[in-house]
């Protein structure tokens, strides 16, 4: 992995781990320096800092972390809990969209779909996944797979991770709400276990036209919303600056949304972030992932599709305290 990039609030964490690679920097040049136990004790206080900054994330931190350039994208939670993954492309319509990828693969040996959204890297990547931002041929792919998965009865599993759908103008041209409201209708009714993961951002529709599901899961440090803090403060206080406050609102957090029943399970990270420790974070997702598809492939068609029906209806459901 590339060298740990630093958020504005790591600050004091990026300036322990530069006196911890000096250090190192020394012992590389004078094998007979032992300073291994300066270096400990650094690092040490590195770890506890750590732990210090991430136990009390403000909702805008929290965004920032999820929108970490080094953190793991759909490709590599697939390299890493699924094998024999065979990429499927295109939507038969139109075109191949890449922001969104899946394909066939094996879950700890039975056969299933995977469909993820998937950011890039660099700059010539991004652009050619569209930073993420799918379009109608994206989702109509998705789709397409998705019914593929049902008709050889096969789980699906899906990862978010988007800022929303690409509001431009081809994309409106070919339909993109239609393209959105017909994966929500179709997966509410999908005779087969979908069980979706929220990996980084899961920004309003863009998200939810893969997000209908028996299960859903959030990593630790993922936001799922209906408009990103910058477009609710745009909207709500006509300035960007506010974005903090937006964030606050919108209760967009993990634990925010395990409280209102909107998701089902939180996904612990490592300490820092998914980006800190790809395996791990994969190890522990694919624990997840394990312990719900037990639970949903126990289940016969009628009582999957019935729980699914309530698990949507209880949406936004509330109890008045007056």
């Amino acid at each position: 992995m590339a060298k740990n990039t630093f958020l504005d609030f790591e600050q004091p964490i990026a300036d322990l781990d530069k006196q911890i690679e000096e250090l190192k920097s020394v012992i590389g040049t004078n094998k007979d320096v032992d300073i291994s136990s300066e270096i400990s004790t650094l690092t040490a206080k590195s770890q506890q800092l750590t732990k210090d900054i991430y136990v009390k994330l403000s909702a805008w931190q929290t965004a920032q972390v999820a929108r970490h350039p080094q953190r793991p994208y759909t490709l590599d939670y697939i390299n890493n809990i699924f094998t024999d993954f065979h990429e499927m492309h295109g939507d038969r319509h139109f075109a191949d969209d890449l922001s969104i990828i899946g394909g066939l693969a094996r879950f700890n040996g039975h056969s299933c779909m995977v469909i993820g959204h998937q950011k890039g890297r660099d700059t010539k990547e991004r652009a050619m996944r569209n930073f993420g931002m799918s379009k109608p041929e994206g989702y109509r792919k998705a789709l397409r797979l998705m019914k593929l998965a049902e008709k050889f009865n096969l789980p699906v599993f899906t990862f978010i991770d988007t800022p929303g759908a690409y509001p431009g103008i081809d994309a409106e041209e070919r339909n993109q709400s239609e393209a959105i409201g017909r994966n929500i209708f179709e997966m509410s009714c999908l005779k087969t276990p979908i069980i979706s993961t929220i990996i980084g951002e899961g920004g309003s529709g863009g998200a939810l036209a893969i997000a209908v599901a028996d299960n859903v899961l959030m990593m630790q440090y993922s936001t799922y919303a209906v408009i990103s803090p910058e477009g609710c403060a745009s909207i709500l206080w006509k300035s960007q600056t506010m974005a903090p406050d937006a964030a606050h609102a919108l209760a967009l957090t993990a634990p925010r949304l395990l409280g209102f029943n909107l998701i089902d399970k939180i996904v612990d990270e490592p300490l820092g972030g998914a980006h800190r420790d790809y395996n791990l974070a994969a190890n522990n997702l694919k624990r997840a992932l394990t312990e719900s598809y037990r639970l949903l492939a126990s289940l016969s068609v009628d009582r999957l599709l019935e729980n699914r029906y309530e698990r949507l209806r209880n949406y936004g459901d509330f109890k008045d305290r007056g």
